[in-house]
C-alpha cells in the first residue's frame, strides 16, 4: 500500500467520523496552521456565538408563537446586559416592581422563558416546547400564564414560581453558545422552588433541545411531563428523581 493509499483511506475515515458528530475532529492542518476552509468556519460559528450572546430578547416574537396562550413580561433585577453578564446573582432575581404584578393562583405549573445566553435559541425553540409540552400535560392540571424574563437565569424560575404560587416552574433557556452550536435551549424543572434556598442539586435538566441537530420538541415535551408526574408523586425534583420516560419503571428515590 502506498503513502497516497493510506492518506485517501484516512481521509475517508475522517469524513465518516465527521458525519456523525459536530465536534470538530480530523480537520488536518496546512503548515503549522488549520487548513483555511476549517479556519474561517471556526472564525464563523466563534461570530455566531458572541452575537447569540449579545443579541437582545424580543419577547413579542415569542408571544407571537403562542397565540391564545396568556403572557406576563418580567424583568430580572440586572438593567441591562453588560450588567447581566457581569453578575450573576442579579439576573438570578425578579425585578421588585415586575414581581409585584405577577398573577397569583394554585397553578400546578408555571413555564418561564429566559433569555439566558442565547436569545437565539428562545426565539427558535421555546414556543414550540411550551406547545408540545402542554398538550400532553393530563387534563385538569392548572398552567399559570407563561412568564417571559428578561436578562434572566436559571433561578430566576424559583421567584417567579414562590411569587405566583405555582408547585412546579419549568424555564426554559437560551444555554451558554459554544462552538458547534448558538441556538441550543436548556429546559429546568424546579419542584416547590424556595428562592435563595433551592440549589441547582433540585433541579432536573434537559439540554440541546434544537432539532433536528439535537433533542426534539416531542421528545423533550414527553420528557418534562414524565419528570413533571414524578415529580408531584416524589415531592421532590433534583437528584432524588430519575428520568425514566422511556422506561417502564416507577418512581425511585437514590440510595
Amino acid at each position: 500500500m502506498t503513502i497516497s493509499q493510506i492518506s485517501d483511506d484516512q481521509g475517508e475515515l475522517w469524513a465518516s467520523l465527521r458525519l456523525r458528530t459536530q465536534a470538530r475532529i480530523g480537520l488536518g492542518r496546512a503548515g503549522s496552521a488549520l487548513p483555511t476552509r476549517h479556519r474561517l468556519e471556526l472564525q464563523a460559528a466563534h461570530a455566531a456565538a458572541r452575537d447569540a450572546v449579545h443579541s437582545p430578547f424580543d419577547p413579542d416574537a415569542v408571544a407571537a408563537r403562542l397565540t391564545g396562550t396568556p403572557v406576563v413580561r418580567v424583568r430580572s433585577a440586572a438593567p441591562d446586559r453588560t450588567t447581566y453578564l457581569q453578575r450573576p446573582d442579579l439576573g438570578r432575581r425578579l425585578n421588585p416592581v415586575d414581581r409585584a404584578h405577577l398573577p397569583t393562583g394554585e397553578w400546578d405549573v408555571v413555564f418561564v422563558v429566559a433569555d439566558g445566553l442565547s436569545s437565539r435559541a428562545v426565539h427558535e425553540h421555546a414556543a414550540a416546547v411550551i406547545r408540545a409540552t402542554t398538550a400532553l400535560l393530563p387534563a385538569g392540571t392548572r398552567v399559570a400564564p407563561v412568564v417571559l424574563a428578561e436578562q434572566a437565569r436559571v433561578a430566576l424560575g424559583d421567584d417567579v414560581a414562590h411569587a405566583m404560587g405555582a408547585t412546579a416552574v419549568v424555564l426554559l433557556v437560551g444555554e451558554r453558545p459554544g462552538m458547534s452550536a448558538a441556538d441550543s435551549l436548556g429546559a429546568y424543572l424546579t419542584h416547590r422552588p424556595r428562592p435563595g434556598v433551592t440549589t441547582d442539586a433540585d433541579r432536573n435538566c434537559l439540554s440541546n433541545i434544537r432539532p433536528p441537530l439535537g433533542l426534539a420538541y416531542e421528545t423533550a415535551a414527553t420528557k418534562l411531563v414524565a419528570l413533571l408526574g414524578r415529580a408531584r408523586e416524589l415531592g421532590a425534583s433534583g437528584v432524588v428523581l430519575k428520568d425514566r420516560s422511556g422506561e417502564e419503571a416507577g418512581v425511585e428515590r437514590l440510595p
